[in-house]
């Protein structure tokens, strides 16, 4: 029988309902139930896909394509199971299927409402692909009182009469703010916040208070008093050092105990032995590596989110800290590479789109190959080694990308076709943007003796993949002729997967996105052997 648990917030966005519902679904998981997790996102767009970065930060890329909430990285990072395009849904998708259904005649001549036809789409996606997990753990995107959330809202309240008590429990996130002046902790946003998730007809079994200092038993008590919550039904939800020490906050305050409580399951206690040792691991590391990340979109942090756990993963595998120095890729367009650059053990460039900011990432491309400085590119980073390499290896001045414009020498070009499985698929430039790009896992080969080879110890990997652009095989001979080896390879050798130079340190440029396959628990052997090679640099230095 699978259980249902809705997680709502409330007062502010940005409280943490993502790592909050990760952080319950891992310590499910330790107590030996099978779970997963979805978010539901209350904006119109049909996915993230089109939305810049500074308005949503990443989008995470599964397996079998969906471009995704970012949550879902959280997700799969405390729990390693792998999302689906049925853990993320919009209210965008959900109208487009609903409409579409209208168009075809599906409700036989029905005035179509969002009461009961939107919201049994709702329901539809929430029960559907469900198989014999213990646990689904359904996110709802946005705050309690938008009115973009009512009909979610309305679905899972109807959800949680139709599947009753022993199947379905309402978790709510809210905000305990401090007050300096008053010099005390203030439960009224909370008190509001629930009585606008009960004017929806929602009382929640559950409250997760987010606090940034210990919560005092009579405040737990007069929030259960006016929330109609059992006093230990309130969860201190505190700021932590690290989100990988969020699941044993959690548990220590009851968290999962609570959760089997409400369902009355007797399950064993869960073993956080790997939680503590990695924390250990983030507390006191053996050493410190400085990495530079040179990208377009730093003044948002979200944008690069699982890049940078990614590069923590790799941190605690070689037991040292990981320090990001976030560096705009534009400011080397008018200033000197080398005061930003001349002190950091590695240099990586991140996926991106579009010309600005270009110029600025081959010139750090090049000061990591003339350095020898280990340096990581992946996707746009790639891209802009090749023509790096290009231009000053190879004799190619003109090598640019057709997705600046035209191109003389176009080394980098849109893709029109490729093959995924036996399916040969096709896009055109004229198309529609959103979800028209080379999404999902793809297989590469691996030549045997690079170093690429050697960090997988594989012949054939599987990669997630997010863009438009690829580097034309057709300069392939020019390129390796100066030194630049393509190691990884399409399996119909026609699109170039991985890129290195064998007499360089640590010299790597992907076209997939290696950091959306990296946990906590499974690090991804390229970050883990970047930041080793930066630790090795860091000797040097």
């Amino acid at each position: 029988m699978t259980r249902f648990i809705f997680i709502t917030g409330g007062v502010v966005s940005s409280l943490g309902k993502g790592l909050a519902s990760a952080a319950l679904g891992s310590l499910l998981q330790a107590r030996g139930f099978k779970v997963r997790l979805r978010k539901l996102d209350p904006y119109l767009n049909v996915d993230p896909g089109t939305m810049s970065p500074y308005q949503h930060g990443e989008v995470y890329v599964t397996d079998d394509g969906a471009e995704t909430d970012l949550d879902l990285g959280h997700y799969e990072r405390f729990t390693g199971v792998a999302s689906r395009q049925s853990d993320n849904v919009t209210t965008g998708r959900i109208y487009s299927n609903v409409l579409a259904k209208e168009r075809r005649g599906d409700y036989l001549g029905a005035t179509v409402q969002v009461i009961p036809h939107v919201t049994d789409a709702i329901k539809e996606f929430v029960l559907s692909d469900v198989t014999d997990e213990d646990f689904v753990l359904c996110e709802i995107g946005g705050t309690v009182g938008d009115i973009e959330s009512l009909p979610f809202l309305e679905a899972i309240r109807q959800l949680g009469n139709e599947l009753g008590r022993d199947r379905a429990m309402f978790v709510h996130l809210t905000l305990l703010p401090y007050i300096p002046s008053a010099g005390e902790l203030k439960t009224k946003p909370t008190q509001h916040s629930v009585k606008e998730l009960l004017s929806v007809g929602i009382q929640p079994d559950m409250l997760m208070c987010r606090s940034d200092r210990p919560i005092p038993q009579g405040e737990r008590r007069k929030i259960a008093l006016f929330c109609n919550v059992r006093e230990e039904a309130v969860i201190p939800a505190l700021d932590v050092d690290t989100i990988y020490s969020v699941p044993l906050s959690y548990h220590e305050q009851g968290l999962d105990a609570q959760v089997c409580k409400h369902f009355r399951i007797d399950a064993p206690e869960p073993d956080l032995t790997p939680w503590r040792k990695v924390v250990e691991r983030i507390r006191q590391p053996e050493g410190e590596v400085t990495i530079a990340v040179v990208g377009k979109y730093t003044s948002l942090l979200d944008s690069y989110k699982s890049l940078a756990e990614a590069l923590q993963h790799g941190g605690i595998a070689n037991n040292v800290r990981v320090r990001l120095n976030w560096i705009d890729s534009q400011i080397f367009e008018s200033e000197d590479v080398v005061q930003y650059l001349d002190d950091v053990h590695g240099i990586l460039v991140p996926g991106g789109f579009g010309e600005r900011g270009a110029s600025g990432k081959i010139e750090a491309v090049r000061f990591a190959r003339e350095r020898k400085v280990p340096y990581f590119g992946i996707c746009f980073g790639m891209q802009m080694a090749v023509i790096e390499a290009a231009r000053n290896l190879a004799g190619i001045p003109k090598a640019s990308s057709t997705e600046f414009g035209p191109a003389e020498e176009p080394l980098v070009g849109l893709m029109t076709e490729w093959v995924r499985g036996n399916q040969l698929e096709k896009r055109s430039q004229a198309g529609d943007l959103g979800g028209t790009m080379r999404l999902g896992a793809y297989e590469c080969r691996l030549t045997p003796g690079t170093h690429a080879h050697q960090i997988y110890g594989a012949d054939i990997i599987s990669e997630r993949h997010r863009h438009r652009y690829e580097v034309n095989i057709n300069y392939r001979e020019r390129l390796e002729a100066a030194g630049l080896v393509f190691s990884g390879m399409s399996p119909d050798g026609l699109l170039p997967e991985i890129v290195e130079f064998p007499d360089h340190p640590w010299f790597i440029g992907v076209q997939f996105h290696p950091e959306l396959k990296s946990k906590i628990f499974d690090p991804h052997p390229l970050f883990t052997s970047f930041v080793k090679a930066a630790v090795e640099q860091s000797r040097l230095v």
